[in-house]
């Protein structure tokens, strides 16, 4: 892929050897269920207002929405930690800030797609990044392929963890938010609104990072730490998330990481020209209490649990090849940014 044009995501490697195996996701949106996992619970008093939710086939900011019109308040009041796919039945927590005046009771809420499970008030307002991960029991159903080349893999994901790559929804349809960021830092359009322009710069960051993943992968270098490498707080290597400043790694792991930005050099001097700082994530996710079964010989049931901003496909992408059935992938951020 050259400099001068993102239209189409690459086909990053995966770590462990294919299966061949191939199963249908999300047939129904019980089949793809999501448990956030929160930093802490409410207080009991405060001036915000917290509410448990669980949604199904709703997107999260309709369901904020939703909440703020039936609250009596504005959407910019409204909190949430994460947020979590539409085709999909789902459990977070949302904030509400109401200082004054009773208390509405939402747990009366009627709605098709949504209901509040419990509400309680708390001292702060929840923010994107405001919880420790998420919970998923996951259904892949008409599972074509070797039952024995399956387990072997989630044997070896349960003891050795899986890339930590941003999955396809952080790209936007077809991978077109990568495209808009390059076109937005060449100057070559113009993003006036904010939120738009986060998610495109986003994109863009990911991509790199995810750049950077593939190389070490195809070097057979991944899940082990280069020379020069920065390791996380449990002692796994990290890879970019570009901005400006000193590049923090050396030696062999900084040469690696200064090849993949040379071939993105616009993507990379567009990202510190926007005013974007170094950071570092972690290049191996670790799935928590991983385990499966098969309810019938076709089916595959997966359940695990991922620390915030990692993704549940990138553990099924080391598992099988996955289809939506008879609808289009929507997706949110399917672990939780």
């Amino acid at each position: 892929m050259s400099d001068a044009s993102y239209t189409t995501l690459p086909s990053w490697p995966t770590a462990y050897p294919a299966t061949g195996a191939t199963g249908t996701l999300k047939h129904v949106n019980e089949d793809f269920i999501v448990t956030e996992l929160p930093l802490q619970l409410p207080s009991g008093a405060g001036e915000h207002v917290w509410l448990e939710v669980e949604k199904n086939g709703a997107n999260t900011a309709f369901v904020a929405e939703q909440l703020a019109a039936a609250a009596g308040v504005q959407t910019f009041d409204v909190g949430y930690a994460g947020l979590k796919d539409r085709h999909a039945v789902t459990r977070q927590w949302f904030s509400l800030y109401r200082p004054k005046g009773e208390t509405p009771d939402l747990t009366v809420l009627q709605h098709p797609e949504f209901r509040v499970l419990s509400q309680s008030r708390h001292v702060k307002k929840l923010r994107p990044g405001d919880l420790q991960g998420n919970r998923f029991r996951i259904v892949l159903r008409d599972v074509t392929g070797s039952r024995d080349a399956i387990e072997a893999n989630l044997r070896a994901i349960a003891a050795q963890g899986v890339p930590n790559y941003f999955g396809a929804q952080r790209f936007g349809f077809d991978g077109g938010n990568v495209e808009q960021g390059r076109a937005m830092l060449a100057r070559e359009i113009r993003v006036r609104h904010p939120k738009k322009k986060g998610l495109y710069l986003s994109a863009v960051r990911s991509f790199v990072f995810n750049e950077v993943l593939a190389q070490r992968i195809h070097q057979g270098l991944w899940g082990q730490a280069l020379p020069g490498d920065v390791l996380d707080d449990a002692g796994r290597p990290t890879g970019p998330l570009w901005g400006r400043g000193r590049v923090t790694t050396a030696d062999e792991a900084q040469a690696l990481e200064n090849d993949v930005a040379a071939r993105h050099a616009a993507l990379c001097d567009g990202m510190e020209h926007a005013g974007l700082d170094q950071e570092r994530r972690a290049l191996v996710a670790c799935p928590v209490d991983l385990v499966w079964d098969w309810p019938q010989p076709d089916q595959l049931l997966l359940a695990f649990a991922l620390p915030a901003g990692t993704y549940a496909t990138s553990v099924l992408a080391e598992v099988l090849r996955t289809t939506e059935a008879d609808r289009q992938a929507e997706g949110e951020a399917a672990a939780g940014d």
